[in-house]
């Protein structure tokens, strides 16, 4: 199935105990996401819309803006649950988001309130489901996280929807992809 709209999220930084760029983890992660999407972009994909958090979505789009050199017609977009969304991240954090954000074609926020309450992320669910045609989670349902809560969502609407797929890349893939990488890198250094 074409997909020319694709939701992506998965785990934070912290829940992956990935907390450096160097962090060996993040380049299996990131090997993956790329490759998957590189799949999705051979078959049609136009755009990639995600969120801004720290880890899986940030990383996203990060290898997105790498694939636009093959598929410079890919876009990405970023959208954010409320206004203010990154209000109380740290300075570096911050920073972090101002490179990524350049990185999009558009933002833009579902609320255009700061976070009063629980609804306002219930609502973001509904317009990222509404706006894509499938979603790729970076989440393995037997190690819990805050993705969870979009897991259950993106599993029920994939359920009801039989037109809207969810793909996950579980540990079990990241564990297929880091044997891979390593053989692609140790081939690379028997090139050299």
């Amino acid at each position: 199935m074409m997909l020319s709209r694709l939701w992506l999220t998965g785990y934070r930084g912290y829940e992956l105990n990935v907390y450096q760029d160097k962090d060996p983890k993040l380049a299996v992660i990131k090997y993956s996401l790329k490759n998957t999407l590189r799949i999705y972009l051979e078959d049609g994909l136009e755009w990639l819309i995600t969120g801004a958090q720290l880890g899986v979505e940030q990383w996203g789009v990060e290898v997105a803006a790498e694939l636009k050199e093959d598929f410079p017609d890919f876009k990405i977009a970023i959208m954010f649950p409320f206004a203010e969304f990154s209000k109380q991240w740290n300075e570096h954090n911050q920073q972090k988001l101002q490179q990524i954000l350049t990185k999009a074609d558009f933002t833009g926020n579902v609320s255009q309130h700061p976070y009063q309450n629980p609804s306002q992320l219930k609502n973001y669910q509904t317009f990222m489901s509404e706006h894509t045609d499938g979603a790729l989670m970076v989440y393995d349902p037997e190690y819990p996280g805050k993705p969870q809560y979009d897991y259950d969502f993106l599993k029920q609407k994939s359920e009801r929807e039989t037109d809207y797929p969810l793909r996950l890349i579980d540990f079990y893939e990241l564990q297929d992809q880091a044997e891979q990488l390593s053989e692609a890198q140790h081939a690379d250094d028997d090139w050299q």
